[in-house]
């Protein structure tokens, strides 16, 4: 028995985590919709015990395989695991007025949530192809789900079976690419495909297994929303419920980006002339769209959904350089990007009046004058996406350039600065129209404590990250030197 507590011990957080969904779901179904708030606050505390048990039960420094090599928990993992944790706990307490006041308050959504949580935390720790797929397919199934949650409004039918069909049609891409992948290697695990090839004499790759990588690539890019298959993220950003859109921006993106990482870095890092190319027309194609396909955007929601796009660019500069560098500065750009998300929407799931959301941007007209406290968190957060100093988007975009520059990607550096200047644009209209246009109605109070709480924290965060960068730089240090070494 010690033995077997022993074997499963790093996998704990998950194993605790799908028996608190199932518990969860047992209390919706006997309680039925008057259990909503306490499963709700239930599932926010499963996420928050589930973040100690990744800092409890995860050995510190060590990498360690369980399950015959399918899992893996290492720095990197625990780094990850605890900012989708904290993305999740957001996103299920932003929901909670919101769903309330449009009557879709059901106990399946925040079981919904954990259910995808624990299928991302099974992504980043992924060592295999097939838990992989296994980990990846938890999480999309259940936000398939969650974007048509609103069953009464069209837009958000709409959302969720665009993103259904075309996010089966990415794991399929996926599961192509990991057959192949599997003809050409002759294994799916992450740890012997690195030994075949960290071999001194290894035979260089065939164009088959360059075929799977690509394949595989694609069906990630699909869930990182990256040029060019990003045509799913403007409907869905729209259409679905605008805490289920701040969900999406936030947590599953993070993860996926991670496994991005952990796939092309772990199985196959030396082999970086063969998807650095791949890389670097991804970033090259999403730093351009996102920027230009923005400008005329007039709904927030669907400006943010192509900016989502632009900001994925940015991180996979520091991809495509394949530095210790580059691979830290995606870190900390996607945790940087993480409070900035949450905080914009959480001022988004603010805009209502008459108990009617608001989703335009001539809606924020004259905000600084009806409510400056919001009207400034959003300028921070518009400010900080834009790349303006000192604030904490400024910085997550100088690592990932000097990172490139570093490397010799010299194009992908100047394109990043310029599309920052048009990115720029629509970013400061946003500041413009709230500052200096002529006040409208003002919107509905109070926001709420918690709403006003998360605003508040993410703005500081946004504010003063130049004060104490060091936490953030150290911890996305050990994780890479984690990801690389193991």
């Amino acid at each position: 028995m010690t033995q077997t507590l022993g074997n499963i011990q790093p996998a704990i957080p998950e194993i605790f985590l799908a028996v608190a969904a199932m518990a969860l779901l047992m209390i919706g179904v006997f309680k039925g919709d008057k259990g909503t708030g306490a499963v709700s606050g239930l599932s926010v505390l499963a996420l928050v015990l589930a973040g100690a048990c990744v800092v409890i039960f995860t050995p510190v420094g060590v990498k360690t395989t369980i399950f015959g090599g399918l899992f893996v928990t290492d720095a990197f993992a625990v780094f990850i695991k605890l900012l989708v944790l904290a993305g999740s706990a957001l996103a299920i307490v932003m929901s909670l007025g919101f769903n309330k006041r449009e009557r879709i308050a059901r106990f399946e959504f925040p079981v919904l949530i954990v259910l995808a949580t624990l299928g991302m935390m099974m992504m980043v720790s992924a060592n295999d192809l097939m838990s992989l797929y296994v980990g990846l397919e938890l999480q999309s199934l259940s936000l398939y789900v969650v974007a048509a949650f609103h069953r009464d409004s069209v837009r958000s039918s709409e959302a969720g079976l665009k993103y259904f069909v075309l996010g089966a049609l990415s794991s399929g891409m996926l599961l192509y690419g990991a057959s192949m992948i599997y003809g050409f290697v002759g294994t799916t695990n992450f740890t012997e495909i690195a030994k075949i090839f960290g071999a001194v004499d290894h035979a260089p790759p065939s164009v088959g297994l360059v075929v799977g990588i690509v394949f595989v690539a694609a069906g990630l890019s699909f869930k990182i929303a990256a040029f060019p298959f990003h045509m799913w993220t403007p409907d869905v950003y729209e259409g679905a419920p605008t805490p289920v859109t701040a969900f999406f921006a936030a947590a599953p993106k993070l993860a996926a980006m991670a496994l991005f990482l952990r796939v092309l870095i772990g199985p196959f890092g030396d082999l970086g002339d063969a998807w650095k190319q791949i890389i670097w027309f991804l970033a090259f194609g999403s730093m351009l769209l996102g920027s230009f396909a923005a400008i005329a955007q007039t709904n927030i929601k669907r400006m943010l959904a192509y900016s989502s796009i632009g900001h994925v660019g940015y991180a996979l500069v520091g991809l495509a350089a394949g530095t210790v560098d580059g691979l830290r500065g995606v870190l900390i750009y996607m945790t940087i990007y993480l409070v900035m998300v949450v905080g914009t929407f959480c001022v988004v799931l603010s805009m209502r009046r008459g108990n009617r959301m608001l989703e335009e941007i001539d809606d924020l007209r004259g905000l600084s004058r009806t409510n400056p406290m919001m009207a400034a968190v959003l300028a921070i957060m518009m400010f900080s996406m834009a790349g303006i100093p000192p604030l904490a988007g400024f910085f997550g975009k100088l690592y990932v350039f000097l990172a490139a520059i570093e490397s010799g990607l010299y194009v992908l550096a100047i394109v990043g600065v310029l599309t920052s200047v048009v990115g720029a644009y629509y970013y400061i209209r946003i500041v413009k129209v709230m500052y200096f246009d002529e006040a409208g109605a003002p919107f509905d109070k109070p926001v709420g404590t918690a709403m006003s709480a998360i605003q508040a924290g993410t703005g500081l965060l946004t504010l003063f990250f130049f004060a104490f960068p060091g936490p953030l730089l150290a911890a996305s240090e050990n994780a890479i030197q984690a990801l690389i070494n193991g």
